[in-house]
């Protein structure tokens, strides 16, 4: 029997890196999965796939535009209707614009906005009543060690994680009676293709040195963080934003 035996587990940007990784985590911990990505059905059908192999003892997937309004709501819906309840909420999908502060646009803003921090908010509002009609469950938001320290080429990034943060504990003060834990996980580094993806042989050696460890994270390893705090033994911590960036903030 898994630690999430029974429960069911709604994940966003899961068609690839740490919100595939966390779903394969929770699907072998014996949850059921809604894997929620944008426009990548056959990633999604893969991870699909993946998740019933890993342990689930059901998968299924969604694909919805986060950037939409309102689809945080029917996604939430659509995920409740499918597995029959949600007890797990892991809001991970995210988007970079890295550009020189004064180069953004207003299309820049609205669009990492809307997929990083609105969808988050209105996504937890959703789940909240299903919540609390099962007796409890778990928000997790995924920050970064960007909402707590600067990066060049990364303003409105920054913002939103910083505002997801204070959104993680605003939500744990006031729902924590209901039995709902309401966390943040804030990576660091982690080889992602999106983490990768622009950056030079030059810069990723420069960034790994940063790092007082001397290494990248894995998507594994931030996966392992979210079924610690969606488990039992976690069962007391709640409103942290938990930083797992091999030491990149203490220095």
């Amino acid at each position: 029997m898994g630690e999430l035996n029974g429960k069911a587990a709604l994940i966003t940007g899961a068609s690839r890196g740490i919100g595939r990784a966390v779903a394969l985590r929770l699907a072998s911990e014996g949850a059921a999965i809604y894997l929620a990505a944008d426009g990548t059905e056959s990633e999604l059908k893969e991870s699909e796939e993946a998740c019933r192999k890993a342990g689930a003892p059901d998968a299924v997937w969604g694909v919805h535009d986060l950037s939409r309004t309102e689809e945080a709501e029917a996604m939430v819906a659509a995920a409740h209707e499918k597995m029959g309840r949600v007890d797990i909420l892991v809001n991970n999908a995210g988007i970079r614009a890295r550009k020189a502060f004064g180069e953004f646009s207003h299309e820049d803003f609205d669009r990492l906005v809307a997929v990083n921090l609105r969808t988050p908010f209105f996504a937890s509002q959703a789940v909240v009543p299903i919540m609390r009609a099962q007796g409890g469950g778990h928000i997790v938001h995924m920050a970064s060690q960007l909402g707590i320290v600067a990066s060049r080429y990364g303003a409105i990034y920054s913002l939103t994680k910083a505002g997801l943060i204070q959104l993680t504990r605003s939500m744990a003060l006031e729902l924590g009676g209901d039995g709902i834990s309401v966390n943040a996980v804030c990576p660091g580094p982690i080889s992602t293709e999106g983490f990768l993806a622009g950056r030079n042989p030059g810069e990723l050696e420069q960034r790994a040195r940063d790092v007082p460890i001397g290494r990248f994270g894995t998507v594994e390893e931030v996966a392992a963080m979210v079924a610690f705090l969606v488990s039992k033994d976690a069962a007391y911590i709640l409103g942290h934003a938990l930083v797992m960036d091999g030491g990149y903030v203490i220095h």
